[in-house]
């Protein structure tokens, strides 16, 4: 027998294999399209422009804290407590703005600032004291809720100036300055995650930290660098939070840490880190956006959106999982 006729026949590309490896990559997206399709269907005002820039400004903020979640999980640890640097950062913002009104920058900055000294305490803690992260950002979760309302002496601050709500309610091209912010983070973190050393490095420590050590990696370093962003996000996300509303809420940004792990998970990213990608949570996050504006539209109860949203992380898990097992 010639060699020829002894060579294997090449698979064809439109195979049914090809074929269900392919709904299964893209299995999100199809969902977000056939979420579109039946909200579309059953309201014309779900389908309007008008909508879809709700459904925009309401992603933002979750959009700034699902990123820095993204980094954390794709190290293979998890940060419960940007729910309450929100908080202490909303609380902090607000309180700077009516003591120095019209000083807009100065109360970014400041928000800024303790979201990344929150962070970088989680860092610290995981990185070099080696605090298991569920642990550490507990304990963060805990302490920074009370700290917020230590700020507003367990009230609200309010009786802001106008300058404070314009931060986030401010429009450039048509759009409010909290979705400029997530289109440049999710691009942005999106190119540096596939094209610079740091996304590498971050994926290497996620997938195995003692082989990215042996190569050479920084794993201390790259660890504490995921948390101090995680809280930078989430620090910018209170302080446009918190003008949205004209107001310094002390429980502002509570639960708001689970949104931000379902968008990842339903985006893909895998809890035992090393897989992900920025853009699935941005599909994840949009995913979840659109379902909450649809079923508000057609008057559906919270209690069931919350069965739905259950049902979503379950069956994006499941399907992740079995599609890795159909793989190996």
């Amino acid at each position: 027998m010639s060699a020829t006729a002894a060579a294997p026949l090449p698979r064809r590309r439109f195979s049914r294999e090809w074929f269900v490896a392919q709904l299964i990559r893209r299995a999100m997206l199809i969902v977000m399209l056939l979420v579109i399709a039946f909200f579309s269907y059953r309201s014309l005002r779900f389908s309007s422009l008008d909508n879809l820039q709700t459904i925009l400004v309401a992603a933002a903020p979750f959009a700034l804290i699902a990123l820095g979640q993204t980094l954390v999980i794709l190290t293979g640890g998890i940060d419960l407590s940007v729910g309450s640097i929100i908080a202490v950062s909303a609380m902090t913002g607000a309180a700077i703005a009516k003591a120095n009104p019209g000083q807009v920058w100065m109360t970014v900055g400041a928000a800024m600032a303790v979201g990344l000294l929150a962070g970088a305490i989680n860092g610290f803690l995981v990185s070099r004291v080696d605090v298991p992260p569920f642990i550490a950002t507990l304990g963060m979760l805990t302490a920074g809720s009370g700290v917020a309302f230590v700020i507003g002496d367990g009230a609200p601050i309010n009786g802001l100036p106008a300058e404070f709500g314009s931060i986030a309610n401010t429009r450039v091209l048509g759009l409010q300055i909290p979705v400029i912010l997530m289109i440049v983070g999710i691009v942005g973190l999106g190119i540096a995650m596939r094209r610079t050393a740091y996304g590498m490095r971050i994926y290497a420590v996620g997938g195995n930290r003692t082989a990215a050590e042996i190569a050479g990696v920084n794993a201390r370093r790259t660890l504490f660098s995921v948390y101090a962003v995680s809280g930078l996000l989430a620090g910018v996300s209170g302080v446009m939070l918190a003008s949205r509303v004209s107001s310094g809420p002390p429980t502002l940004g509570q639960g708001y840490e689970l949104d931000a792990i379902a968008a990842v998970v339903i985006g893909g990213a895998s809890l035992m880190g090393g897989r992900g990608t920025v853009w699935g949570t941005a599909l994840g996050l949009l995913l979840i956006q659109t379902l909450n504006n649809g079923l508000d539209i057609l008057l559906v109860p919270a209690y069931w959106q919350n069965v739905i949203k259950g049902v979503l992380i379950v069956a994006a898990v499941a399907v992740d999982v079995w599609s890795v097992k159909r793989r190996t």
